[in-house]
């Protein structure tokens, strides 16, 4: 029996053209699309028509957290889809793509690192508690159908904070397009050229946005600990260098193509106090880099200490980070672990991602 045709409505609430998510949604939709299945979108006025080929757009007017929801919450009985998919939290959704983690967990970690007044400050954020009360909406109150988390560290948040039912959480890991990063090693000599690196200077590469929680601050102590390296941080992503500027590190800015960046690069790190599975970390292997991170990144889980990078406990322990930095500063060690680096990178291109995730949508429409 072949598999029936889908109408798939999206949600995503905001866009930015260097974002994962509405990168990883368009590929999604496009795969849909081209097996047949109809797709539309629901976003707010920032995403534009011209970047969603694949069916209908419907910019809701709200673009508040909790009235972004609201609207969608009003307009739900009118939508005609087989499957409303959300990768915002909102009030209910049939399957809801938990890619951001699970905020009541991030909070937690993050207040370890925080002084008593950002504490107190972090409290007040309404934000905070709008993201929270819509969790709470569908992962306690059960207003998501089916949940797709992307790391087991997610789905066992999920479970333990909202006791959710584990058998309607499927694991789906991030998956990027391989084939982008087959030849990313023949742009290295003129993207090093580009950034002014010296031939002998090591480029660590930090990629992301949301700096504090990333652990940027944790990176440039780390690496101000080294001696006798000639490190240079290289930080793209959105975000205010000011309280972050220090001897070599060289501010990017956003960039839209990062593949010049992983080429030009010897060293991926991310100290994060909590990513759910950071996608950044896997297009730093699928280009050949090891990764250095944290146990609270989703990503951690797939990589082997000290084949493929280096997994630290917790982001402030800055003398396990500097002892990373300068293990992976060895040249030969690298181009030592490239090729199974580039071999677990393998197992995750975005086609997997993408057969698995239409797998779950066919799925949860069989179960209705």
């Amino acid at each position: 029996m072949s598999n029936p045709k889908l109408n798939v409505a999206f949600v995503r609430r905001g866009y930015s053209p260097s974002g994962g998510a509405e990168a990883y949604l368009k590929r999604l939709a496009r795969a849909l699309v081209e097996r047949g299945h109809e797709t539309q979108l629901f976003a707010t006025s920032d995403w534009p028509k011209s970047e969603w080929p694949f069916g209908s757009t419907a910019h809701l007017g709200t673009r508040s957290i909790i009235g972004f929801a609201d609207e969608l919450e009003k307009v739900r009985p009118q939508i005609k889809c087989d499957v409303l998919m959300s990768f915002e939290r909102v009030w209910q959704c049939d399957v809801y793509r938990a890619g951001d983690g699970v905020h009541a967990a991030g909070l937690k970690r993050r207040r370890k690192f925080q002084m008593p007044l950002q504490r107190f400050v972090s409290g007040l954020n309404s934000k905070h508690r709008e993201i929270v009360l819509l969790e709470q909406s569908l992962l306690a109150q059960g207003g998501a159908g089916r949940v797709i988390a992307n790391s087991k560290m997610v789905k066992d948040e999920i479970v333990d904070l909202y006791r959710y039912p584990a058998d309607k959480i499927d694991i789906v890991r991030n998956g990027v397009p391989l084939d982008q990063f087959r030849s990313i090693g023949q742009l290295r000599e003129k993207a090093r050229e580009d950034l002014e690196l010296e031939p002998n200077e090591i480029a660590l590469l930090f990629a992301g946005t949301g700096w504090e929680r990333k652990g940027l601050l944790f990176a440039i102590e780390a690496m101000a600990l080294c001696r006798g390296l000639k490190l240079r941080l290289l930080v793209a992503g959105r975000g205010n260098p000011r309280p972050y500027k220090a001897k070599h590190v060289q501010f990017l800015g956003e960039v839209a193509d990062l593949r010049p960046i992983y080429a030009a690069a010897d060293i991926f790190i991310l100290p994060t106090v909590y990513d759910p599975s950071s996608n950044a970390c896997l297009e730093a292997i699928a280009s050949g880099l090891p990764v250095i991170t944290t146990r609270d990144n989703g990503f951690s889980e797939i990589i082997e200490q000290e084949v493929h990078g280096s997994i630290i406990d917790s982001a402030h322990e800055l003398t396990r980070l500097r002892d990373a930095i300068q293990f992976w500063s060895d040249e030969s060690r690298r181009a030592a672990a490239r090729s199974t680096i580039l071999h677990l990178a393998s197992r995750f291109d975005i086609a997997q991602n993408v057969e698995q995730t239409i797998a779950i949508l066919i799925q949860f429409l069989g179960s209705e």
